[in-house]
């Protein structure tokens, strides 16, 4: 069983809840005799705290275990920074229910006790990497382990794109951009533009047209060890953008090419062995909880 001493404590700003559970939190595992390591952003808004602080960039340097307190995007930023140490994390929930973030603050210690227990599930959760290429230079790169978005920034105009998929050329298209998602990205923002839900433990990636100009352009679902390559086209009249887990934004231009590949660390995500990814799915999409009769 693995042994859980220097806990790394992240948590959204500008949330007085988030610090109320940062702080129950951190005073339990110092009950426990365990040393919780504060994140530096909610340490400077926690006066008196004597406690360790690192970096987010350095918390999977120090930390053995990261918990997250606020709502899936703040472990979406945790996740990019963390996944390549290898540290497991796992999510508190202080907004709505999370499909990433599923412990309730309510019972905080005893899920925490729980984990600490060895009493929990881990799941391997795959990032995306994207690179912009101009004129064969590398201009900006990012990560996300919900999704890669091409989307026309404060445009609204179509963007003029082909597809390649491990070097095959797929289509040309007019849209207001694109979507490839992992499988923990398609109960986001791919959801809502028509993908698939896939489930999280499938190696897979999906392709979700955004407002597409034909009407037989549709999500199409390809292995997760493909590599995708969007090139817009030269004559394309705007300067579209790439969003990482609509977190990291990177500007392009007509004809530049963009490559997104599978990046080779993994998140290691924990869940209490309560968890059931059908249950988070009725309960955040709202699907029918009769079991007929």
């Amino acid at each position: 069983m693995e042994q859980f001493h220097n806990i790394g404590l992240i948590g959204r700003l500008g949330s007085p809840q988030v610090i109320d559970t940062v702080r129950r939190l951190s005073r339990y595992l110092q009950q426990q005799g365990l040393n919780p390591i504060l994140e530096e952003s909610i340490a400077s808004v926690m006066p008196g705290h004597n406690q360790q602080v690192a970096a987010l960039k350095a918390m999977g340097e120090v930390a053995d275990l990261a918990v997250v307190i606020g709502g899936d995007g703040s472990l979406l930023g945790a996740a990019r920074a963390i996944a390549r140490h290898g540290v497991p994390v796992v999510g508190v929930n202080r907004g709505r229910l999370g499909f990433l973030t599923d412990i309730s603050p309510d019972d905080i210690e005893d899920k925490i006790a729980d984990v600490l227990a060895g009493h929990y599930t881990s799941e391997s959760r795959f990032l995306l990497g994207a690179q912009v290429h101009r004129k064969g230079e590398v201009v900006g790169e990012g990560v996300g382990l919900n999704d890669v978005i091409l989307h026309p920034g404060k445009s609204t105009r179509m963007i003029a794109l082909d597809l390649y998929i491990d070097g095959q050329f797929v289509y040309h298209q007019r849209s207001d951009g694109l979507i490839i998602s992992t499988p923990t990205g398609s109960t986001a923002y791919a959801l809502s533009g028509g993908g698939p839900i896939m489930h999280p433990k499938l190696d897979a990636l999906v392709i979700v047209p955004m407002f597409p100009h034909t009407l037989s352009s549709r999500p199409i679902v390809v292995d997760g060890n493909s590599e995708l390559k969007i090139v817009i086209s030269e004559q394309n009249p705007t300067y579209p953008h790439i969003s990482c887990d609509g977190q990291t934004h990177i500007h392009c231009a007509p004809g530049d090419a963009i490559t997104i590949r599978k990046r080779p660390h993994k998140l290691r995500l924990i869940h209490p062995l309560s968890y059931n990814f059908y249950d988070t799915c009725r309960t955040k999409l709202g699907w029918a909880t009769g079991q007929g009769g």
